[in-house]
C-alpha cells in the first residue's frame, strides 16, 4: 500500500494509474479533469460539489439520498424529443431510429459546411475534430456492422479511426494525422451510411433477436459472437452522441470566430 500525503501536485498528469480501493481525505481538486475514469462504486462525502460538469454513462447515481439517473434520463428526453426513439424494442423501430438519425445528421452537416475548412480540423478541449468525429463513425459502422453483422474480416478504410483507449489491433488502421477534407468525408460516410440502411431495411424481428456468426480473424471487435440488438444499438448511439459533440463544439467555434 502506497501513501502520498503532503505533495503538491498542482499541474500533475496522471496516467494509467489503478486507484481501486484509495482513499482521497482533504484533497483540493479544483479545476482537475477526469477523462475516460471508472467510478464504480465511489462514495463522495463531506463534498463541494459546485460548477461540475459530467458526461458519462450514468447509472444508480446517488445526490444527497437522491437517484438522479431518472431525472437526468426524462430532462435529456424533454430536451431531445427524438432521442426516446434510440431505444428501439423491434425491427421498425431500428428503421425509424436511423431515419432520424439520417436527418439530424443532414442538419448539422449543413452547418459544418459554412465553417472554414480548417476549422473542421480543429478540437475543442481536446475531444475530437468534426473530421475525426466522422472518421470515427466510419470505424463504428466498420466494426459493428460490416464486420460483426455482414462478417467481413477486415473491412476497414485508410481513415478509419478507432477510440483512443482502444489497443492498437493489427489490420486496423489509426492514422491520426491525416487531414481528409469534408467532402472526402461524407463520400465515406455515404457509402457505410448505405450499408446501414440496407441492414436495417432486410432487417427482421427474429434477425434482431439472434446473434452473429463470429468472424474468425483477429480484429475488432473481437472474434466472438454478439447479440444483433447489441450491434445495432453500438451503431446507433454512436451516431446519437458524437451528433450532440459534434454541435457542442461547432458552437464553441462558432463563438471563437465571434
Amino acid at each position: 500500500m502506497s501513501e502520498l500525503a503532503g505533495e503538491d501536485l498542482r499541474g500533475a498528469r496522471i496516467e494509467h494509474v489503478y486507484l481501486t480501493g484509495a482513499r482521497f481525505h482533504d484533497v483540493d481538486l479544483t479545476g482537475a479533469r477526469f477523462n475516460l475514469v471508472d467510478m464504480t462504486g465511489v462514495t463522495i462525502r463531506g463534498a463541494a460539489v459546485v460548477n461540475v460538469e459530467i458526461s458519462g454513462e450514468i447509472e444508480n447515481v446517488r445526490v444527497n439520498g437522491v437517484d438522479v439517473v431518472p431525472l437526468v434520463e426524462a430532462e435529456l428526453d424533454r430536451r431531445y424529443p427524438d432521442r426516446p426513439k434510440m431505444r428501439p424494442a423491434d425491427a421498425d423501430g431500428y428503421r425509424e431510429a436511423w431515419d432520424v438519425l439520417e436527418r439530424l445528421w443532414g442538419q448539422t452537416v449543413d452547418r459544418a459546411r459554412t465553417f472554414p475548412p480548417h476549422l473542421l480540423h480543429e478540437r475543442v478541449d481536446d475531444e475530437w475534430s468534426f473530421i475525426e468525429t466522422l472518421r470515427h463513425l466510419v470505424f463504428a459502422t466498420d466494426a459493428w456492422v460490416r464486420r460483426a453483422i455482414l462478417g467481413e474480416p477486415s473491412p476497414w478504410h485508410p481513415l478509419d479511426l478507432p477510440h483512443d483507449e482502444m489497443p492498437d489491433e493489427p489490420g486496423v488502421p489509426r492514422d491520426r494525422d491525416a487531414r481528409p477534407s469534408l467532402d472526402e468525408m461524407l463520400t465515406l460516410r455515404a457509402d457505410r451510411m448505405a450499408t446501414v440502411r440496407k441492414v436495417l431495411a432486410d432487417l427482421t424481428d427474429e434477425t434482431l433477436a439472434g446473434v452473429t456468426e463470429p468472424v474468425t480473424e483477429p480484429g475488432y471487435p473481437a472474434s466472438e459472437s454478439y447479440p444483433v440488438r447489441r450491434c445495432l444499438l453500438a451503431v446507433l448511439s454512436e451516431e446519437w452522441e458524437h451528433r450532440l459533440y459534434a454541435e457542442r463544439d461547432l458552437d464553441v467555434l462558432r463563438s471563437r470566430r465571434s
